[in-house]
């Protein structure tokens, strides 16, 4: 095994090779890019080089960037997200890092540029998927006679949870219900925020002349509906969409 001594090692090769892009600044002077950031900035190292790092930010950001860069000359900054300007005119979303280096004796600063482009695109798709399903989420099935069945399944969160409040109460109106059966047999977990979110969701029902009955409840909602200090009086709960159908005068035959 070879035993090279890491001072050895040529750290403008590491860099200049790096798939990121990286910028070496001094005084508000670029210095040195590498060929990751001339491929980012869409300009060749010679267009870059000596101009002002803060000519890739936008005007109502360079008081702050500013003052973030004549602090890392001292210490490494915080990771910051920031739009930024190619030297073509396009703007993009990066994640920004920088920390000070020494070249002989000059102070100087090596920023890191990430781009944000794929992330920000998949959290945007992520966001659509999920609100698609917070939607599927609060569909509700109508039966017979005003009654329909609100099934939930899965995990549910504050940004569901939220979700169905809104949507339950409209999709009510929409379809003339004047029952509706919540089974909560098929959810996950059920704890103190999908508790509280499914009273909240009685009383606004109740309110708008819609008896709620609650299925499928299980030993957990009940210690904490006492936790939470919520009161049960006047709500109707069976442990089966079954069991609520009969009581509601419907009844269905399995074949």
């Amino acid at each position: 095994m070879m035993n090279e001594n890491i001072e050895d090692i040529n750290y403008k090769e590491v860099i200049e090779y790096s798939l990121e892009p990286l910028i070496v600044h001094s005084q508000l002077k670029i210095i040195y890019i590498n060929k990751a950031a001339e491929v980012f900035f869409r300009a060749s190292r010679e267009e870059v080089i000596g101009q002002s790092p803060l000519v890739i930010f936008k005007d109502t950001s360079k008081p702050a960037i500013t003052k973030r860069i004549s602090g890392a000359y001292n210490k490494p900054a915080e990771i910051i997200e920031e739009t930024v300007y190619r030297m073509d005119g396009t703007s993009v979303d990066v994640e920004l890092y920088c920390h000070p280096i020494k070249i002989g004796n000059i102070k100087a600063i090596q920023t890191y540029v990430r781009d944000l482009t794929e992330k920000k695109q998949l959290e945007k798709i992520q966001g659509e998927i999920n609100n698609k399903i917070n939607e599927l989420t609060a569909t509700i099935v109508p039966l017979l006679g005003g009654i329909a069945v609100l099934p939930l399944s899965g995990a549910i969160d504050q940004d569901r949870a939220t979700k169905l409040l809104q949507l339950v109460p409209e999709n009510v109106k929409k379809h003339k219900v004047s029952k509706l059966i919540i089974d909560c047999s098929g959810i996950h977990k059920i704890d103190a925020l999908v508790t509280d979110y499914l009273f909240r969701i009685n009383n606004v029902l109740n309110l708008l002349g819609v008896q709620t009955i609650i299925t499928g409840l299980r030993p957990q909602l009940a210690i904490n509906v006492v936790e939470l200090g919520i009161n049960l009086e006047g709500i109707i709960t069976f442990s089966s969409v079954m069991d609520a159908l009969r009581f509601s005068g419907v009844e269905y035959t399995i074949k």
